[in-house]
């Protein structure tokens, strides 16, 4: 099982759905939110930040700064670059946790 916490606004993540059974998501609408799952909830293998560039940067900037041996950070390329984030391709959020379920699988 792998576990993605997804943060960006919640409008966004209300239509989000699980791509594939051996993949978890967690929700968080902001940065206090997603510090809390995280430390809640140690088992999480990856954060994808659907936030608009500067949000997701500096989301990025604090969860590493809060826990800076954490999970891998990604992000969709629209982001923009994301110091300590890995880019994925853009598309719909159920496409963005496959893609790093299959980057993270073994």
């Amino acid at each position: 099982m792998i576990t993605i916490l997804v943060v960006g606004p919640r409008e966004r993540l209300s239509v989000f759905a699980e791509p594939d059974p051996s993949v978890e998501v967690l929700a968080a609408s902001d940065l206090e939110d997603a510090l809390e799952k995280l430390a809640r909830n140690r088992r999480v293998d990856a954060v994808l930040l659907v936030d608009g560039p500067a949000e997701a940067a500096a989301l990025a900037r604090e969860i590493r700064a809060e826990d800076p041996a954490g999970p891998p950070l990604f992000a969709p390329e629209s982001a923009g670059p994301i110091p300590g984030a890995a880019a994925l391709p853009d598309g719909p959020l159920e496409g963005l946790a496959a893609e790093i379920a299959r980057r993270l699988e073994p």
